[in-house]
């Protein structure tokens, strides 16, 4: 017990006073700690982490909720994600949304898709498992009313048999704006609700929820992660004004305070996280490249960080800090650090599947895995 006393007190030591210490003298440290202690020897560092100043300490919490690789644990406890989306258009955001997932550490990653996005998301990668049940108004458009009700039945009961094994779900990457699939997702959200299922928000998701908060609304395991046009259309249609940037905080604490408490991640220079009560920012610094589908890695590991805060809530050492805030904070600071990575091996050339490549050894040299 005085071994182990000494080296938390050393580690304290370590991360409070030697910022500058470097990555490898810190994982050390860590690989140290974890022998004697275990992984629970992480979680003080959340106090720091969400203390009342706005800006979290991102490494604490991804520190907190990453779980330790486990011998004993089987297939599927480190989390299963759906996303819930992918149509003719578009078929590169769910993809990365879903594989995200299944590289930052879950176990699982689904998606859910329209028949003809179906073969080419499977062919992206055999890691995922596609279900190709989703329709479009195209495809449907000979149909009488009554059979198009059928059809929208089906689908949802396609979903249904699957909905209560997963842990979160990602809704709106690649979803496009057909009237009869947002229909049918709609009620996709109604069902996880139904369950009490978490979900995360995203791209064209956000384009229904703007025009029908009531789907999220007071559901507190919803998690929107807007960009800042979705942002703009969210504010004028819940708060009828224009974004305040000199009132940042303020603004988005009321916007989410408004919709019932939901968890919003305002996505900019610095990422903005609010529940209606408490605001924190993410600012470490990411990359200059802004090539398109960084918002997707996010919205993957937001759900696998949540899912994984979550858990947490079961062990009697658990933190009292809202699952949804966490798995914010963690997934940002996570994005951010494997876009700087990828920035500086690929610089002008840096893609999203580089910075996808480069999750792992981002989360490997916060959270080492032995």
């Amino acid at each position: 017990m005085l071994a182990k006393h000494c080296v938390i007190s050393a580690l304290g030591r370590l991360t409070s006073h030697s910022p500058s210490s470097s990555s490898t003298v810190l994982r050390r440290q860590l690989i140290l700690v974890r022998a004697l202690c275990g992984s629970k020897i992480h979680r003080p560092k959340l106090i720091r982490a969400m203390s009342s100043s706005s800006e979290a300490d991102a490494e604490s919490v991804l520190r907190t909720v990453t779980p330790s690789l486990d011998p004993k644990r089987h297939k599927g406890q480190a989390g299963k994600i759906a996303v819930i989306g992918g149509c003719r258009e578009y078929t590169g955001a769910p993809y990365f949304a879903a594989i995200s997932a299944l590289k930052i550490g879950a176990d699982l990653s689904h998606v859910f898709c329209t028949k003809d996005a179906a073969p080419v998301i499977k062919s992206y990668s055999p890691e995922l498992i596609v279900h190709p049940v989703l329709e479009e108004s195209y495809s449907i458009s000979q149909l009488s009313e009554e059979d198009k009700r059928k059809v929208q039945e089906k689908v949802i009961g396609e979903v249904d048999k699957w909905m209560q094994r997963f842990d979160c779900l990602v809704i709106g990457p690649g979803l496009g704006r057909d009237p009869f699939l947002l229909e049918c997702v709609s009620k996709i959200m109604v069902l996880a609700k139904k369950f009490n299922v978490p979900f995360v928000v995203d791209g064209d998701g956000l384009f229904l929820v703007t025009n029908s908060i009531d789907l999220v609304d007071s559901y507190p395991l919803a998690v929107l992660t807007p960009n800042v046009n979705e942002y703009k259309r969210l504010v004028q249609k819940v708060l009828n004004c224009e974004v305040d940037e000199q009132n940042a905080e303020d603004q988005l604490r009321s916007l989410a305070k408004q919709i019932g408490g939901v968890t919003i991640l305002r996505k900019g220079k610095s990422d903005l996280i609010s529940n209606g009560e408490t605001v924190k920012s993410v600012s470490i610094y990411g990359s200059p490249r802004r090539c398109g589908g960084q918002g997707d890695i996010l919205s993957g590991g937001v759900a696998v960080f949540l899912s994984w805060a979550q858990q947490l809530k079961s062990d009697t050492e658990s933190p009292s800090e809202n699952p949804a805030i966490l798995g914010c904070i963690a997934a940002s600071g996570l994005l951010r650090k494997a876009a700087s990575l990828a920035f500086t091996k690929h610089k002008r050339s840096t893609l999203t599947s580089d910075i996808i490549e480069c999750l792992g050894e981002s989360l490997e040299d916060i959270c080492p895995a032995s």
